[in-house]
């Protein structure tokens, strides 16, 4: 069993990270600034066991402080790093905590895993990196220009893993997460995820808002591929890999193609046909500054690396999320039975 340091631990991802962690027996350390993060979604975590708190230790420390970072990492074996500002919109609202959070941080927590020896890191990257890339299916290699404060930051974290991992022999696993969804993701304020600010109006009643003319597609993957993924590139053996390829980053979705209209019938299915709630029509305005048309991750890379195959498709993960692992049975005749 290990000691873990995960960042970010309050946050939606991170607490499911935690959560995974103390189920398979590990000691975590958890950091969080608690910017964004929730105290509730730690609390829903380490409340299902009673064992669970004497193996969890939460410090509340910003990943912009260096010596609380090399504090922290003392004693771990590996890091799963979630801290940042992860949207989109916030980094254009505000490009200098984008940057100190997402990129300085981040050295922060390479020069920690230095000081303390950890020689595995596993870190949150984004299909932001792609930015403007022409192809419909996004493959590593084939970057486009950052479109944004928050993807020339995730992308500056890749080229500074490789540049680690060729000066002190690290190993440097970035998950270029695409439109991940789940329980414990905030619904609300300005720069919440679509698919539950979609589901919270839903349920009020309210029309949801769709940028564009709905036939913008995403890559939308369930938190529980993430943990896979995380847990995957934990353990990956990285011996058969170039030095260069010590610090790799990974497309990590589904691989499927979903429409924000079919994404919204999606929803709307499946609190009518459950729920009996009748979504109101959805309202169309123009496209957000940063946003791009088509977002789809090729995952062979991650498959031939890591063994990843993701085993939660977008309809079941929309299920899970608004019944837990109790949801109804799908109908064989759903026509959104494939998550396409």
């Amino acid at each position: 069993m290990a000691q873990i340091l995960i960042t970010g631990v309050a946050g939606f991802i991170g607490s499911h990270l935690l959560a995974h962690a103390l189920d398979e027996g590990h000691s975590v350390v958890g950091v969080d600034n608690f910017l964004t993060g929730k105290m509730e979604n730690i609390e829903a975590v380490v409340a299902k066991q009673p064992i669970y708190e004497e193996r969890f230790r939460l410090l509340r420390d910003d990943i912009r402080d260096p010596d609380a970072m090399r504090h922290a990492a003392s004693d771990c074996q590996i890091i799963f790093h979630q801290a940042a500002v992860g949207s989109v919109p916030w980094s254009i609202d505000d490009p200098r905590l984008t940057h100190d959070t997402n990129l300085t941080g981040f050295l922060n927590i390479l020069d920690a895993a230095r000081a303390n020896n950890i020689r595995r890191v596993v870190y949150a990257s984004s299909s932001a990196v792609f930015g403007d890339a022409p192809a419909a299916r996004a493959i590593e290699g084939a970057e486009g220009s950052s479109l944004t404060p928050y993807a020339a930051s995730k992308f500056s974290q890749e080229i500074y893993a490789q540049a680690y991992a060729q000066c002190y022999g690290m190993e440097l696993i970035g998950l270029r997460y695409f439109n991940v969804f789940g329980e414990r993701q905030d619904p609300k304020g300005a720069y919440a995820a679509v698919i539950p600010r979609w589901i919270h109006a839903m349920k009020r009643g309210e029309p949801c808002t769709i940028y564009g003319d709905g036939s913008s597609t995403r890559d939308y993957c369930h938190v529980s591929n993430i943990v896979l993924a995380n847990a995957l590139a934990a353990r990956a053996d990285l011996k058969n890999e170039p030095s260069t390829g010590r610090a790799i980053a990974l497309n990590i979705g589904c691989g499927i193609e979903t429409t924000l209209t079919e994404l919204h019938a999606m929803i709307q299915h499946l609190l009518e046909t459950y729920t009996g709630i009748k979504a109101a029509p959805p309202t169309f305005t123009p496209p957000r500054p940063g946003d791009i048309q088509h977002s789809c991750a090729d995952i062979t890379r991650a498959q031939q690396i890591l063994s990843y195959n993701p085993h939660t498709n977008v309809y079941d993960g929309l299920k899970t999320l608004l019944w837990g692992n109790q949801f109804p049975h799908t109908p064989c005749d759903t026509p959104y039975r494939s998550g396409a």
